[in-house]
């Protein structure tokens, strides 16, 4: 198998990767009581999150080589010492030491489906008999937003350190496919593993919806309820311990509340090399939250030469719009390219704002089945439908996970 180059250098380089998980059972096997502990604010209509997803895929695999996390697994676990070591892993994370024996004798593909979808509790005791517990390994309710577990950082992967103890299986997951799927050849960067000359961040938690790449030397990082301030402490240390040329870190304090501002990318996205997506209110709006920038030059820091167009996500005019766009993921973007994104149809306001920045609006129908080519035009968004994904909490970045793209021409 050829060997893929990873490497991403901009949040909007022509993309030439990128992995995803269609949503499965895992986002709608759990009930009203515990779907907050999943992380969500209610229970997804599987088989309409996946006919829009449908859509997110299509415009996707006409425009660059896409990659499911399900089968990277299968394929993956197909060397025995690699599924023994990921099964044990997974399951001593998960006080599950109970399941080792059971899940190294499951088939392969069902395998992988189980570590994502969930491992049914056996109830061969009395202990289990009597639990409330459906699950002996819980569902990966949230894995369909790939962005978080693993991030592509220039030429190596910087694997998630999760917030929540319902996501700690994916970046294990995401570890163990980019470390030996026959496909990748590829570094990965662990804050979850103790790295002598780096020091130890035992609070540091960091998730790739925190994480833009604005320019080759310019990171933009969110803090809040997902990416610790430990978490970017760790980051710095691993740009500090490369002694490369400057780079840029700009670190945008984010509101605990609502859900809605997990992450950063819920409320600043690139659009093109000098167009930006942005909810004003917290990202142009004077408030409590800080921005703040650092400067690292041949690995020391230091206490930008970078201009945008401001694109507001829900218009100018009505700040409940606004607002209520921003909810359902309006400032969440996914470029493929410079000048060409992917978002949700739903949020009027904000593609109304695109339009007046010369992005011509296209259904993702009518590029999947031909009848528009994205290349035809200077700028474009490819809208997809999002009634139910988007109450998932997340959007087009969320479910995105970059592995290589091309440079950008600055």
């Amino acid at each position: 198998m050829d060997k893929i180059k990873v490497g991403v250098s901009s949040e909007i380089g022509l993309l030439e990767g990128v992995i995803l998980h269609t949503p499965g059972h895992e986002v709608e096997n759990m009930t009203p009581e515990n779907a907050q502990r999943a992380l969500y604010s209610d229970i997804l209509n599987l088989s309409v999150a996946t006919k829009e997803y449908v859509h997110l895929k299509g415009v996707l695999e006409k425009v660059t080589h896409t990659f499911e996390v399900k089968d990277l697994l299968r394929e993956t676990i197909e060397d025995d010492r690699i599924k023994e070591d990921l099964v044990r892993r997974i399951c001593i994370q998960e006080d599950a030491a109970s399941e080792v024996e059971f899940l190294l004798n499951t088939p392969n593909t069902l395998l992988a489906i189980q570590l994502i979808e969930g491992v049914v509790l056996r109830r061969d005791n009395l202990t289990r008999f009597l639990s409330k517990e459906r699950y002996s390994m819980r569902p990966l309710h949230n894995f369909l937003f790939t962005r978080d577990a693993s991030m592509t950082l220039w030429d190596e992967v910087l694997i998630g350190k999760m917030a929540s103890k319902v996501r700690e299986r994916e970046p294990l997951i995401m570890e163990a496919i980019f470390k030996n799927h026959p496909a990748f050849s590829v570094k990965t960067i662990n804050p979850a593993t103790l790295t002598a000359n780096l020091g130890s961040f035992p609070n540091a938690t960091i998730e790739g919806g925190d994480v833009q790449i604005a320019r080759e030397d310019v990171l933009v990082v969110g803090t809040g309820s997902r990416t610790s301030t430990e978490g970017i402490d760790y980051l710095i240390e691993v740009i500090k311990a490369k002694k490369t040329s400057q780079k840029h870190i700009i670190i945008q304090e984010l509101p605990d509340s609502p859900e809605s501002f997990i992450h950063l990318d819920m409320t600043f996205t690139f659009l093109d090399k000098d167009v930006c997506m942005v909810y004003d209110p917290l990202i142009l709006k004077n408030n409590k939250f800080h921005t703040i920038q650092i400067t690292i030059d041949n690995g020391k820091v230091n206490s930008i030469g970078f201009n945008l167009d401001p694109v507001f996500c829900g218009g100018k005019q009505d700040p409940w719009i606004m607002e209520r766009e921003q909810w359902h993921s309006g400032a969440n973007f996914f470029a493929f390219a410079p000048g060409k994104v992917i978002g949700y149809e739903r949020n009027d306001y904000t593609l109304d704002e695109m339009s007046k920045h010369g992005f011509e609006i296209i259904r993702a129908v009518d590029l999947i089945e031909n009848r528009v080519n994205p290349d035809d035009f200077q700028k474009a968004v490819i809208t997809i439908p999002g009634s139910e994904l988007a109450r998932g909490g997340g959007g087009a970045r969320c479910m995105t996970m970059p592995i290589c793209r091309q440079k950008v021409d600055w």
